[in-house]
């Protein structure tokens, strides 16, 4: 998946930080597949960095994984139902390595600045901020835009997460369901709201992927996506937004 993503953003000129788990820690069942044991996967990661050349993101679930895993990775990101944890965030802050979080699905946009505080004490300098919808009510979520300029006043750059925005979380009983055909909608108006940074889940065969399949984007289909949100981000950029007082 790797070399295939590679392969469109080259074409297009997009840098690109891939992103993968190691562990699915928050599976929505027992049965569900979580993933590899941590030094297998990062034995992996690893390989995406040397053979493929890219930088790499993976997440952390508790703070002993943090020290272990910035040994590998570029970039700590911090999942969205564990972005309070304080000591989760001091341990990622501590590594030295950029930290991504997402936004839980159950917080205002503007309560990230205490999360952002947390990651400054620790020492962190390097921090992104990432939209992934918010909670409306079971089995839904619903993205406010308005969250994408409000997390930027903190002074940090804001990723929009167009794949988990369209997730059912628990929606398939046992296991989440997704509505990827909003993607390209979310995708294109993330962009000509200006955001620094589009998070995407790619497979080639999203329907058997083992883990969030129906929320994801067909590789095939990825650099036409990205062409059209491209496209939108040029046309703001040749016309800056108006800035109301």
């Amino acid at each position: 998946m790797a070399d295939g993503i590679r392969e469109v953003c080259d074409r297009l000129g997009i840098p690109m930080i891939f992103k993968s788990s190691f562990d699915k820690a928050n599976r929505t069942s027992i049965d569900a597949f979580r993933g590899h044991p941590m030094d297998a996967g990062l034995k992996i990661l690893q390989r995406v960095k040397d053979e493929v050349g890219v930088p790499v993101l993976t997440d952390v679930h508790e703070s002993d994984q943090a020290a272990t895993v910035a040994e590998v990775v570029d970039v700590l990101q911090i999942p969205a139902f564990l972005c309070r944890q304080t000591d989760l965030l001091l341990a990622a802050a501590a590594t030295g390595r950029a930290v991504n979080v997402k936004k839980g699905q159950f917080l205002a946009p503007w309560d990230m600045r205490h999360v952002v505080g947390k990651l400054e004490s620790g020492g962190a300098h390097d921090i992104l901020l990432t939209e992934r919808g918010t909670c409306f009510g079971y089995n839904a979520l619903v993205v406010d835009f308005r969250g994408l300029p409000q997390m930027r006043e903190l002074g940090y750059p804001v990723v929009f997460d167009a794949t988990h925005s369209v997730q059912m979380p628990g929606g398939q009983g046992s296991r989440s369901g997704g509505q990827r055909q909003f993607v390209p909608h979310l995708a294109r108006a993330a962009a000509a709201l200006g955001i620094d940074v589009l998070f995407m889940e790619i497979h080639a065969d999203p329907d058997n992927a083992p883990s969030d399949g129906p929320n994801m984007v067909p590789l095939h289909q990825l650099e036409e996506l990205l062409q059209q949100v491209l496209r939108v981000r040029e046309a703001l950029q040749a016309s800056p937004p108006v800035v109301l007082q």
